[in-house]
């Protein structure tokens, strides 16, 4: 029979044409299985070269290795060789003897490769779009339901289990190498029976069909009555530490990943006969449901007469005349023309929705299920087999097997795949929620339950946790991301939430689980990548991406962390840290690669090692915690979750979303998040649902915080018309803030230290020697030669758009004509003359950024900052990752109408640089210095080497103090004169300060934009001391009254305090600094009565002077330099 093999080559080398490949191997295949044997008097005979023909049929099979048409699997299948020969030569021959034992073998090596799994994603991507046109795997996938049909025979898997117990009954001496491919041949058939899905249960299927929708029950029973399950948990227990065993449990693990994935654990854990009458309670519930929906929507009885409504969509609008032009413009929006609606829904319903049905809905893209888990369809009898098989996994192979599979990962065995990884995640997730909840189920026996929690204590061991995290880690990392591996990774760490919040629950008694519990909950917080996983792992979630099951994951693992954060930080009230790396360069290998992409050497490790030097530990709180969870992307991902709010099967998944949104909107006040016109509409469905929802408190719940929201909305827009505009933006970058109840946390002002800011990059300016104009000329050469032209325009957009908000209110708040466009005349333009009440309505405006390009120029650009300083932008907030600008309100529209016409000007004729570079006319500026948070923020780090910086704070502190005292106190006993005249001189002074304030609508020592009004210096002082004090020529004539009195009474004041030191003889020259301020002696103050000195404590306030309780003179908070 081995002469009858044809080679098949390829006939491009020799020129000739491509011959038919089915017409060379269908004869000779037919040939091969008709020389099997065949059936005579209803039993089977074998051929005289049975064992010849099975060895050319294996030779055959692998002609399909460069064939993607599986031509040989196709006439295989025609041929039926399958069912009607290999399975009758293995009932035949196996346990028959030696010879016999062969056959079997080489029957069940073929069954193993014809049942072969195929991967419809990968076998499509390598099809040819020219040559593989026609190809069809829809044959070769009903051909695997009909292998797994025959296999399923009696008698069958009997056999098969058969040949593989003499292997595994021989001494691990005696064992030879075929021994152990033996017993892996037989749990790869068995791994390929289980990966076939069955067709989808149908009652309009045909009876030959309907079998096909139910062969996983069958084979589950099967391998539980030939105890095939049972070799599967003496694999995996390994007891006796069998080296066979130990080789297949990466094949065991696929196993159990392919039997429990088409099952819900918390569905298995409970008692499966009480499950259809549960089944049937919800499937009425359902259609009850559904009733009552259609019967609050159908029309009622009188829709025989029919229903003709008139809807006018702009009442307000004079209808048009019926002798109109017709040639005029006909634009059905801009008229009042009604429309007719020929339903009764419109009588109840809104007409916007009665006119969306006849429109034709557009295809969205639908959402995929769970990429790991399916749908099987499985009897009653079957889920109990598999329930009492995981049971009897739990307690007997659970941590062994696990401990073994973990062992051999690290050790990085060659048997280790990369979706082994992702099989581990799943199975032990899914073992851990059949566990906790068959756990909760059962009811205690005298105070102790069946199941302890050491049954599953290996989820809890450190390199376990490690090696959890370092995965998820490495699956965020990659480009793109492995979101299979990553939503396992998620599920599994909720189920060790939730194994340490029942460990650290009342309910135990044990201490020392007690105090296991709060070690795992320190060692994950301060570890910091369960924090930063349950953040990212909700931001990054886009519909159609990922998985709806990955939604959930992400929800409840955000859900379950927060909630063990909070109790945790209610117990554990002192300072807690939080492990948190800077980012450094990577490191390269002598070759030039990078750590990551090689292994590395002894020397490397050594350098790895050196890089927990830079780990930094930072306070952690829960507040803090709570804030970052307060974010537009986690916002949009809990509100895509609770749009499928009628899809939820349990309370449970409500009552996970509306406590996340609860702790954005309520807790971290961040309502302003949910301010979108999208967001009011899933609320506005949700209230008209409301009558459809469950009765379950959950559902309440939702209600009232949907309630909560719209109050804070509508409250928010009588505030700030503008919100209704903004409601179609998004929130994004922290403009939420703006319409929230939340505040910033208020600090010190010496609760801060100074330290160099090196988060943004260093700034840039222009040199000395060019004016104003000059030098926004330069900054847009430099943005010009950068190819940056879009940022000089949305600069300009900027501008006018500032420049039309104020010219508006100018309008409506003087009473003038609207002729404040931004294209008047500088001339025009400076007529509109802001009043002092119309200037008092401007606010800062904070310019939004619509792109990301927007923001990083913003932030990272040094030319565009450069032009936002020279317009007198300035910096709203710079504590995040992006520096938030603003356009002051101090910057009247005329300023910003000259700034618009000079970049106009300077865009049409650029700058003449004398054939210099922009660039070459900047230089660098140094770092600006911004205050460092104390320690009581969350996100501060820990820096050990401040001492020497603190050293020479108080240093220089000191030094300043020595020379305040020695330049302006000569006499510590000197008295002031009469402390009782000097007093009521302040208090006139006082008086007439406040008079002025009253009069003018100003606080007299502030300005309109809020910031202290500083003394003249120069001229002006020389002039108010010999007291031409009068309107200056260049000062406008409204301008005049509230800042003169405050000035002359802030001379007034300084001049009082001059005076009351003439006593002293010795008074130096005061030199160009701050004038001091004299504060009266303690014993000068005895002979006072309480009420006196409270009214002078509370005048003195008012004009800056600080009293203490020694003798000396200090400089108040607005003099400091």
């Amino acid at each position: 029979m081995d002469n009858d093999v044809v080679s098949i080559h390829s006939s491009h080398e020799s020129g000739l044409e491509e011959v038919d490949r089915r017409a060379i191997l269908e004869p000779v295949v037919q040939r091969v299985v008709d020389a099997l044997g065949g059936y005579e008097g209803g039993a089977y005979r074998m051929g005289d070269e049975v064992s010849g023909c099975l060895r050319d049929l294996k030779k055959l099979w692998r002609k399909d290795d460069t064939d993607d048409e599986r031509t040989v699997a196709r006439i295989f299948w025609e041929t039926r060789v399958l069912p009607n020969d290999l399975v009758p030569i293995l009932l035949a021959t196996a346990g028959k003897g030696l010879v016999e034992d062969k056959r079997a073998i080489a029957c069940a090596d073929l069954m193993t490769a014809m049942t072969w799994p195929i991967d419809m994603a990968e076998e499509l991507q390598e099809l040819d779009e020219e040559l593989d046109k026609g190809t069809d795997y829809t044959q070769l996938m009903f051909s695997h339901l009909n292998y797994k049909a025959a296999l399923l025979k009696p008698g069958v898997m009997q056999a098969l289990f058969g040949i593989v117990l003499p292997p595994i009954s021989k001494p691990a001496k005696e064992r030879k190498e075929r021994d152990g491919q033996i017993v892996n041949l037989i749990l790869h058939l068995i791994r390929n029976l289980i990966f076939i899905k069955d067709l989808p249960a149908n009652t309009h299927l045909s009876a030959d069909q309907v079998e096909y929708s139910s062969l996983q029950t069958r084979l589950v029973k099967v391998l539980s009555e030939t105890h095939t399950l049972d070799l599967l948990l003496t694999i995996a227990a390994n007891t006796s530490n069998d080296p066979l065993f130990n080789a297949s449990n990466t094949l065991v693990l696929e196993i159990f990943y392919l039997l429990f994935r088409g099952v819900k654990p918390h569905l298995l854990a409970v008692d499966q006969s009480k499950q259809p009458a549960q089944n049937l309670h919800r499937l009425l519930a359902a259609e009850d449901k559904k009733k009552k929906d259609l019967a609050r929507n159908a029309s009622s009885r009188h829709s025989r007469f029919g229903t003709t409504i008139s809807v006018q969509l702009r009442p307000g609008k004079k209808p048009v005349a019926p002798d109109a032009d017709a040639e005029g413009p006909n634009d059905p929006a801009s008229s009042s023309r009604p429309l007719v609606l020929h339903r009764q829904a419109a009588i109840t319903r809104e007409s916007g929705n009665v006119l969306d049905f006849a429109k034709r809905s557009k295809a969205r893209k639908s959402n995929k299920i769970d990429e790991l888990a399916r749908e099987d369809n499985l009897s009653v009898e079957a889920k109990i087999v598999l329930q009492g098989f995981a049971r009897e996994s739990v307690e007997s192979s659970f941590n062994p097997f696990l401990r073994s599979l973990l062992k051999d990962i690290k050790s990085e065995r060659p048997k280790i795949k990369e979706k082994d990884h992702l099989r581990l995640l799943y199975v032990t997730k899914w073992y851990l929620e059949f566990f906790l909840t068959s756990r909760s189920n059962e009811k205690a026996a005298e105070g102790q339950r069946k199941w302890n929690l050491g049954l599953v204590a290996e989820v809890t061991d450190r390199g376990w946790i490690i090696w959890v995290l370092k995965r998820m880690r490495q699956a965020m990392d990659e480009k793109p991301k492995m979101w299979n591996e990553l939503q396992a990774g998620i599920e599994c760490l909720t189920q060790l939430l939730l194994l340490i919040d029942v460990m650290s629950s009342s309910v135990i008694s044990d201490p020392q689980l007690n105090e296991a519990a709060a070690v795992l909950q320190q060692q994950l917080i301060y570890n910091g990548d369960v924090l930063d996983i349950s953040l990212e792992s909700l931001r990054s979630y886009k519909e159609g991406t990922q998985s709806l099951a990955y939604l959930n994951a992400s929800v409840h693992l955000a859900y379950a962390l927060l909630r063990m954060l909070e109790r945790w930080g209610k117990e554990n009230t002192g300072a807690v840290y939080v492990r948190k790396k800077k980012p450094g360069k990577r490191k390269t290998t002598g070759q030039g690669l990078a750590d990551e992409d090689g292994v590395p050497d002894v020397e490397n490790e050594l350098d790895g090692d050196s890089e927990e030097e830079v780990v930094h530990e930072t306070m952690f709180t829960f507040d803090a915690f709570e804030m970052k969870f307060a974010n537009s992307a986690i916002t949009k991902t809990l509100l895509t979750y609770l749009s499928r709010y009628r899809d939820f099967d349990s309370p449970e998944f409500m009552k996970r979303v509306v406590n996340l949104i609860h702790r954005q909107a309520v807790k971290a006040k961040a309502e302003g998040l949910y301010f979108n016109v999208s967001t009011l509409h899933l609320f506005k469905t949700i209230l008209d649902d409301q009558k459809s929802l469950p009765k379950d408190q959950s559902s309440k719940d939702l209600v009232k915080l949907v309630n909560f929201i719209l109050h804070r909305f509508f409250k928010a827009l009588q505030g700030e018309p503008f919100l209704a505009v903004e409601a179609f933006f998004p929130k994004n970058r922290g403009h939420w803030k703006l319409y929230s109840s939340w505040e910033p946390e208020r600090k010190g002002r010496h609760e801060r230290e100074i330290v160099e800011d090196t988060k943004f990059p260093p700034e840039v300016q222009v040199k000395k020697g060019y004016s104003w104009s000059e030098q926004i000329g330069i900054a847009i050469a430099a943005l010009v030669d950068d190819g940056k032209t879009e940022l000089i325009e949305w600069v300009k957009d900027i501008l006018v758009l500032v420049i039309r908000q104020r010219n508006k209110i100018i309008e409506e708040t003087d009473k003038k004509p609207k002729d404040g466009d931004p294209d008047l005349d500088d001339d025009e333009q400076k007529k509109l003359t802001p009043s002092a009440e119309a200037i008092s309505k401007f606010l800062d405006y904070l310019i939004p950024y619509i792109s990301d390009e927007h923001a990083e120029a913003a932030t990272k650009n040094s030319i565009l900052k450069l032009m936002f300083r020279l317009l007198k932008f300035t910096i709203y907030d710079d504590d995040g990752d992006e520096l938030q600008w603003a356009v002051p309100a101090v910057i009247p529209p005329s300023d910003l109408l000259s700034s618009l016409n000079v970049i106009d000007q300077f865009l049409q004729h650029p700058i003449d640089l004398d054939g210099k570079k922009a660039s070459e006319l900047m230089s660098k500026k140094s770092r600006r210095r911004r205050r460092q948070r104390s320690p009581s923020n969350s996100d501060v780090e820990l820096i050990d080497d401040n001492e020497p910086k603190r050293k020479r704070r108080e240093k220089k502190k000191k030094e300043e103090t020595q020379y305040k005292s020695a330049q302006f106190i000569e006499d510590s006993d000197a008295e002031y004169g009469d402390m009782e005249a000097f007093l009521e001189r302040e208090k006139a002074l006082r008086d007439k300060a406040v008079m002025a304030a009253a009069q003018s609508g100003k606080i007299g020592t502030m300005r309109a934009t809020g910031t202290k009004k500083r003394r003249r210096k120069g001229k002006d002082v020389e002039a108010r001391k010999q007291g031409n004090v009068g309107n200056p020529e260049n000062q406008p004539a409204g301008e005049s009254s509230a800042d003169e009195n405050v000035s002359d009474g802030e001379d007034d004041i300084l001049g009082a305090m001059r005076r009351s030191r003439s006593s002293t003889p010795e008074t130096p020259a005061p030199r160009a600094r701050p004038r001091p301020r004299p504060v009266p002696k303690r014993s000068a103050k005895r002979s006072m009565s309480a009420d006196t000195v409270s009214e002078d404590d509370v005048g003195m306030d008012l004009v800056g002077v600080r009293r203490t309780g020694t003798v000396r003179l200090v400089l108040s908070e607005d003099d400091e330099l």
